[in-house]
C-alpha cells in the first residue's frame, strides 16, 4: 500500500482533479443554462438546453482525456471504469483502491469549489448541485438506463482502445456518447454512469434519493460489457487501462504496450 502511494500518488491526484474539474464544469454550465436568471433559459426550450449541456460536458470529457494529466492517469475519473479494468487484470489492487478514493474526493471537492465560486446559484432548485435522481418514469427505468449507458460506454472503450486504428479516437468517442446520453437520457436517470459523480452532488446537496442505484447500475453495466468482450473469440486482448496511451507519459498499469 505505502509503496503504491509513494510511487503513484501523482496519478491519484490527477484522478481527483479530473473529476473535480468535470464537476465544476457541470455546475457552471447548469447555472448558465438552467438558472431562472439565465437569459439562455428564457429563449431556449428544455431540449435544446439539454443538448447544449450535453455538448459542453462531452467537450469537457474530451478535454480531460486528451490533457497531459489525462494522458498520464488514463482519465478514468469514474470508479466503475477503474473497477472494470481491475477485474480485467489491468490495475493493481492498491492502485484501484486509491483511484476510487481519489475520484470520490474529487467529485465532492469539485462541487464545493463550484459552490464557493457561484454561491447560491448552484443550490437553486433549478440547478440543485447537478444532482442525479430518477426521473418521472421511476427507479426501474432509471436503473435500466444507467446499466445500458454504462454497457455502451465500456463496450466502446474496450473496442476502441484495443484497435490500433481507433485507439487515439477513444476520447472523442467518449465525448460523443456523453453528449448523446445527456441530450437523450438525462430526464430518465439524470445521466450519471459514475458513482463518484453522483456522490459528489448528493453529498453537497444532502440529497440521497436512490443513491444505491448509481452505485450498482454503472459497475454492473460495465462489468457486463467486459464479460461479453472477454468471451468473444474475435476480441483483441485488453492492452492497458488508459483511455489514451499514444503519448510520452508514464503508465502505472499492467500494460500490454510495455513489450
Amino acid at each position: 500500500m505505502l509503496q503504491s502511494l509513494r510511487r503513484h500518488w501523482p496519478e491519484y491526484v490527477i484522478e481527483a482533479a479530473g473529476l473535480g474539474f468535470f464537476m465544476i464544469a457541470a455546475c457552471a454550465f447548469a447555472v448558465a443554462l438552467e438558472h431562472p436568471a439565465s437569459p439562455i433559459r428564457e429563449v431556449l426550450p428544455a431540449f435544446p438546453r439539454r443538448a447544449l449541456m450535453g455538448l459542453a460536458m462531452g467537450a469537457t470529457a474530451v478535454a480531460i482525456i486528451y490533457s497531459p494529466w489525462g494522458k498520464r492517469s488514463g482519465a478514468h475519473i469514474n470508479p466503475a471504469v477503474t473497477w472494470t479494468f481491475f477485474r480485467l487484470g489491468k490495475i493493481a489492487g492498491w492502485d484501484a483502491v486509491f483511484y476510487v478514493l481519489a475520484q470520490f474526493t474529487g467529485g465532492v471537492a469539485g462541487v464545493v469549489i463550484a459552490v464557493l465560486a457561484l454561491g447560491a446559484l448552484v443550490s437553486h432548485p433549478s440547478v440543485n448541485y447537478v444532482a442525479t435522481i430518477p426521473g418521472p418514469y421511476g427507479i426501474p427505468f432509471a436503473f435500466a438506463a444507467e446499466v445500458a449507458m454504462a454497457f455502451v460506454m465500456m463496450s466502446m472503450i474496450l473496442l476502441a482502445t484495443n484497435q490500433p486504428k481507433l485507439a487515439r479516437f477513444t476520447g472523442v468517442f467518449a465525448g460523443v456518447l456523453v453528449f448523446a446520453f445527456i441530450t437523450l437520457e438525462a430526464p430518465i436517470s439524470g445521466m450519471s454512469i459514475n458513482p463518484a459523480r453522483t456522490f459528489g452532488s448528493a453529498f453537497n446537496a444532502g440529497l440521497w434519493t436512490a443513491l444505491w442505484l448509481y452505485f450498482v447500475a454503472p459497475p454492473l453495466g460495465m462489468a457486463l460489457a467486459a464479460e461479453i468482450y472477454r468471451r468473444l473469440s474475435t476480441s483483441p486482448p485488453v492492452r492497458c487501462a488508459k483511455l489514451h496511451h499514444d503519448n510520452d507519459e508514464r503508465c502505472i498499469f499492467r500494460c500490454g504496450y510495455a513489450t
